[in-house]
């Protein structure tokens, strides 16, 4: 099965970040977010990638591209060019990335995937958001429901600290939970080709839309999640997920160590064009 992830935003809200890298490659612990995503599906044997790009996406298919020589010990002879690579880790991911337009919305870039997803279920996501769901799980809820397309409800997380009072004193302090009602669109969809149908073109925003007239036409459902989830739309939200990621605690990893080594070659090769890029913005 096939998993897209859309990756071609603008970021504006993380311009600090986002000003010389698309905000999937944002890194969280050293290792940019859309890997992170990658990884969870791939855990639960999803390993076949249609990767949307559009803004800076040239960063994204060169960390693809250098990934797997940075994870490896080299031969090169440079006489011929020849390089081997010896050990290192290799995952068996198969990567198809896609240049969907700098201006094109969410629906439209989904649209432009089509040829690469094949005429059968996928999953899809955005490149900004991580969680725990179980994938098998969700799959399973969409089989079983034969509809058009599933999201992932999730409560959204508040922004500020929770007080909950007794007159004046507070008696119970909760610095990031997850609100007791309401539901939000969480990503993690998956969705049936029937759904192309549902997106005009370019100028398509998925959210608006397809969503309203797929809920309409009674072909749109919603699988709950209840434990974590989170997106990146901001710095705050970037530091929350670092200081999850520092503690050892981060709760979207729900990969063994065994399958995330990662040479600290290809990190200081990432950064090092980040800070290059950032030093001829600057001058």
């Amino acid at each position: 099965m096939k998993v897209a992830i859309l990756a071609g935003g603008l970021g504006s809200r993380l311009a600090e970040e986002t000003e010389t890298r698309p905000k999937p490659m944002v890194e969280i612990g050293g290792r940019p977010i859309l890997w992170h995503i990658m990884m969870h599906y791939s855990t639960y044997g999803l390993k076949d990638f249609a990767i949307a790009l559009g803004y800076k996406g040239e960063v994204i298919k060169k960390y693809m591209v250098d990934y797997c020589s940075l994870n490896s010990n080299l031969t090169v002879n440079l006489q011929t060019g020849q390089i081997e690579m010896h050990g290192g880790v290799k995952p068996d991911w198969t990567i198809d990335l896609i240049d969907t337009g700098l201006s094109t919305q969410t629906g439209g870039r989904i649209k432009r995937l089509a040829p690469y997803l094949g005429n059968q279920t996928f999953m899809l996501t955005w490149g900004d958001g991580v969680s725990d769901v179980d994938l098998d799980a969700l799959l399973a809820f969409h089989r079983s429901h034969g509809k058009l397309a599933t999201l992932t409800a999730v409560r959204p997380p508040a922004r500020f600290g929770h007080l909950q009072l007794d007159g004046e004193q507070i008696v119970e302090f909760s610095e990031k939970p997850q609100i007791g009602e309401g539901w939000i669109n969480g990503a993690f969809f998956v969705l049936e080709p029937g759904i192309f149908d549902y997106i005009d073109g370019d100028l398509t925003h998925w959210e608006k839309e397809p969503l309203e007239r797929l809920a309409r036409d009674g072909q749109l459902m919603a699988y709950k999640h209840t434990s974590f989830w989170q997106c990146m739309d901001t710095i705050r939200e970037k530091k929350i997920l670092e200081s999850l990621w520092e503690s050892g605690k981060a709760p979207w990893k729900v990969w063994g160590d065994q399958n995330a080594s990662f040479v600290n070659g290809a990190q200081r090769l990432h950064r090092h064009n980040h800070d290059t890029h950032a030093h001829r913005s600057r001058t």
